[in-house]
């Protein structure tokens, strides 16, 4: 069975797609670190909530949510500040008593607050919680000024995620950006600069990411992109820092990935996947899966087993409840 994964930020950390109410609630609670979240849905069955990707290092976890149902979740306090980013739909947010406003750009939400939030059928957004007791101080600034600079942080930072390397990379730019988020626009480190890609780079990169029977030759993608072959290999290398083959290989593993987190089926055909993206390798593609993603692609599957198994005996118990009327 395809995925139908949607468009989500940090792909290659998708931990949940097509979730039970359930699995949704179990994966937040556990992502976020707050046991006492909760999650009601505005109308629908509850079979196919949303899908969530998340990336977590030692100074703080990124978390992006996509709903597929409206819902509204509550009880979210986190012990240190969290960035709530929209990135699709018209996301809501309350904090403590105050009313309703409209999540329209870069909120900062500090651990006294217990915000809320109401998602729209299709919204996303991008949860940024940093971990306390971190060697930088703590204290981001809430002014307009300094919320703007931390979205462009936070916005250039997801234009440079579908190039990572590997998860070694990513681990080092997620780091880099959760660090400048922790001091004022004056001190931080970090220069923005997020052109745009070369057109060009474009239909090669549109080309490898959409037609997964694609098999890779770099003169076909050249000549699909109307550049040379040394000039499509130091423009992609120039502009991504990555090399075609490495961005092709990558989304292969991505296909390989997306499968696995949809897998419910008590015995994953891990073997049939891979081979199906390409890998006929077996132990080639465990490690390289290990290289680009952190994780084995038994531990992929084992998440989310897990949360289902967490879910046995409350789902009867709890989904009327979950419902509103």
């Amino acid at each position: 069975m395809r995925t139908t994964a949607p468009d989500l930020e940090l792909d290659s950390y998708l931990r949940l797609n097509r979730a039970s109410l359930v699995e949704w609630l179990a994966a937040i609670r556990e992502l976020s670190g707050c046991d006492d979240m909760d999650c009601t849905l505005f109308e629908g069955s509850g079979h196919q909530v949303g899908a969530l990707s998340t990336l977590i290092t030692e100074r703080g976890r990124l978390i992006c949510l996509y709903a597929a149902e409206g819902m509204e979740i509550k009880g979210c306090q986190a012990s240190a500040p969290v960035f709530l980013l929209p990135r699709a739909g018209t996301p809501e947010i309350a904090t403590r008593d105050e009313h309703w406003q409209c999540l329209n750009q870069l909120f900062l939400a500090w651990p006294e607050d217990r915000f809320r939030l109401r998602l729209p059928p299709e919204a996303r957004v991008l949860i940024l919680r940093l971990e306390p007791g971190t060697s930088a101080p703590l204290v981001p600034d809430c002014s307009d000024d300094h919320l703007s600079s931390y979205e462009e942080l936070i916005t250039c930072y997801l234009h440079r995620s579908p190039f990572f390397r590997d998860d070694a990379h990513a681990i080092g730019v997620t780091n880099e950006l959760f660090l400048n988020l922790t001091r004022s626009a004056k001190q931080s480190t970090h220069t923005c600069q997020c052109p745009k890609l070369d057109r060009r780079l474009l239909r090669a990169i549109e080309k490898i990411r959409h037609e997964p029977g694609w098999d890779f030759n770099l003169q076909e993608l050249a000549s699909h992109s109307g550049v040379s072959e040394r000039n499509l290999y130091y423009l992609m290398k120039r502009e991504t820092g990555m090399t075609p083959y490495r961005l092709y290989q990558r989304n292969r593993l991505l296909r390989v990935r997306q499968r696995l987190v949809d897998c419910q089926c008590e015995v994953p055909h891990i073997s049939w996947y891979a081979a199906d993206a390409g890998f006929s390798h077996l132990g080639r593609f465990a490690a390289l899966y290990r290289e680009h993603f952190g994780e084995l692609p038994s531990e992929t599957v084992q998440w989310r087993q897990s949360l289902q198994k967490s879910g046995v005996g409350k789902q009867i118990a709890d989904e009327p409840d979950l419902l509103m009327s």
